[in-house]
């Protein structure tokens, strides 16, 4: 057996890897994080100042942060750890994934290295690196505690699930929003949002979807999303149904919006949806991300269980208004 000495060493060396992976991630990322500062009109006209972070993403000066932390602004301050500051404008905010796109008005570091937020596993390691409280360059680290959590965002009356949360014990604290959580080789796999409580935070992942949003917020400064008119919730699919289809389950229409294109094709309360576009729907979220611009005014094919009968639809999705 290994004596006490043997003991101490490997654990002091295994601590000194942990930190040489935080280190080097610091030292990586950090200059590519600027601390933001958003001036927000209160009621009766007073003036107040947002604090967050943003990452820069491109060589030619584009940041990524939360749609929360611009709000309203067309433009604000950065300022980068080496004490460099610059005026920013805002590019597009999208508050239903809650990502924005800023363009620095001067010159910026290089760019951070985007990674695949699909590729992370709970227990992962994970660095987070942010301006809270404006204080350049606050780096903490922790584990993925869990993967596939929502996070519900507004805007206006219409709601939707940010969904594929990441889900970390790092700790954020306020400033952090907009900031990057990154795995140990410095990739960023998330944009980190909100405060969870209970030592946990969150961060909107970097994946297929939000590289879609960033792409459109970037060439038209908005994004378009698709509409049809009902609400949902998970449901089993019955035994009979799951063998054939090796399908677990689907999506209980619970409510659908009158003269909206789910009624127009003839959606009904109680029907079990299965398959939309021929892909399973199992989750609110899974039909989300068929809703961008490209599904408005795209015949969309659905296929609903009614009582013991499978009934196959189409539906015509328009576009979604804030008051939808």
């Amino acid at each position: 057996m290994p004596g006490p000495g043997r003991a101490t060493d490997e654990g002091a060396a295994a601590l000194d890897a942990y930190s040489r992976i935080v280190i080097s991630v610091a030292e990586a990322v950090t200059p590519r994080v600027a601390a933001l500062q958003v001036p927000r009109r209160g009621r009766g006209g007073w003036f107040s100042t947002a604090l967050g972070s943003a990452v820069v993403f491109t060589e030619d000066g584009f940041l990524l942060t939360n749609a929360h932390v611009v709000g309203h602004a067309d433009a604000g301050t950065l300022a980068f750890g080496d004490g460099t500051t610059a005026p920013f404008h805002t590019i597009g905010t999208d508050p239903l994934s809650d990502l924005a796109v800023l363009r620095a008005d001067g010159a910026t570091p290089p760019p951070v290295r985007l990674g695949e937020a699909t590729a992370l596993r709970v227990g992962q390691l994970v660095v987070a690196v942010g301006n809270p409280l404006g204080l350049a360059g606050t780096v903490t680290a922790g584990v993925v505690s869990a993967l596939g959590r929502s996070l519900p965002a507004r805007a206006g009356s219409a709601v939707r699930v940010i969904d594929d949360v990441i889900q970390t014990d790092a700790a954020l604290n306020p400033g952090n929003s907009g900031g990057a959580l990154t795995t140990a080789d410095g990739e960023v796999v998330g944009i980190t949002t909100a405060v969870a409580g209970n030592g946990l935070g969150l961060a909107v992942p970097i994946n297929a979807t939000s590289r879609q949003i960033i792409a459109a917020l970037l060439a038209e400064g908005r994004i378009r999303r698709a509409y049809l008119g009902l609400a949902g919730v998970p449901a089993p699919l019955p035994p009979a149904l799951r063998r054939r289809t090796g399908q677990q389950a689907g999506l209980r229409i619970v409510e659908v919006v009158p003269h909206a294109p789910a009624a127009r094709a003839g959606l009904r309360q109680g029907d079990l949806l299965l398959t939309a576009a021929g892909e399973p729907m199992s989750t609110a979220q899974s039909l989300q991300r068929l809703m961008l611009a490209d599904a408005i005014g795209r015949p969309l094919p659905l296929t609903v269980l009614r009582g013991d009968a499978l009934v196959d639809v189409i539906a015509t999705p328009t576009e979604l208004h804030a008051d939808d």
